[in-house]
């Protein structure tokens, strides 16, 4: 009978869940009294941390230097910067310095002179300006310089302006002046005693003669306002000298100069 007791006490154990070994409730007391991961619970755990030591989160500061991710770096390439795409920085606006060597300034000399037949406040001139033929000129000088004083003298001509037609006569070229505020008195720049006419004119130290550029072409003149930007610059020194700047306008054998106005404009 007692054999019969134990094997059915045997057998009712068995029905009982196991009960925790003594070390693992040691650890639930001293944590946090969760039951023990089963071993596919333990797996799940081992591959969540596997996956986030091999994946670290990507702070603000980091962010920056992240790569792009291809598709990214695609769309960039496609839309370029405002900058990258306009060729970077603006280019400075040339000075007048850099721009009046684009000018073809010439000495020039009056072969002839009369009054326009249409106009009475301009004279017609043919000036020598060492081509093969003179070039024919409108001035507005007739209120301003007697036709004796023009005659056979020796001017300034700013040779590369698109030709104009004034009053049924085509001009090529302008000659040069020197004027007060007023405008009321005028005088023709004269090149020093020696110039040759078709010599060209410069700006600056004696030095600087070969170093001009070559001059725009008439149409370039017009279309970029090579005349227009550089005009505002010149004007003659306490001593009637012509000036851009601080740069004297000279010849080889001198300075360009006119009569009597200081401080004025030319144009």
């Amino acid at each position: 009978m007692m054999a019969a007791a134990r094997m059915a006490l045997a057998s009712y154990a068995r029905l009982l869940p196991s009960s925790p070994s003594p070390l693992i409730l040691a650890r639930n007391r001293a944590g946090s009294f969760l039951p023990p991961p089963s071993s596919s619970a333990a797996r799940s755990t081992r591959s969540i941390a596997l996956f986030c030591s091999s994946s670290p989160l990507i702070s603000s500061s980091d962010a920056a230097t992240t790569p792009l991710p291809p598709q990214a770096v695609v769309e960039e390439a496609k839309n370029p910067a405002p900058a990258a795409a306009e060729g970077g920085a603006e280019k400075a606006e040339p000075t007048a310095e850099e721009l009046v060597g684009l000018l073809d300034i010439r000495v020039g000399r009056v072969v002839k002179a009369w009054r326009h037949p249409e106009a009475d406040t301009l004279y017609v001139e043919e000036v020598d300006v060492g081509e093969p033929e003179p070039r024919t000129i409108c001035s507005g000088l007739v209120n301003y310089v007697p036709i004796e004083q023009l005659q056979d003298s020796n001017v300034i001509v700013l040779a590369n302006l698109k030709p104009r037609n004034m009053r049924g006569i085509k001009s090529n070229g302008m000659l040069m002046a020197a004027s007060d505020a007023s405008h009321e008195n005028v005088e023709l720049l004269t090149p020093p005693e020696g110039s040759i006419p078709g010599e060209r004119v410069w700006f600056g130290s004696e030095d600087e003669k070969d170093r001009q550029s070559d001059p725009a072409s008439p149409n370039q003149v017009q279309k970029k306002k090579i005349w227009e930007s550089v005009q505002p610059h010149l004007r003659t020194t306490d001593n009637c000298i012509a000036v851009l700047g601080e740069h004297p306008m000279r010849t080889s054998t001198g300075l360009v100069f006119c009569k009597s106005l200081q401080g004025a404009r030319v144009s």
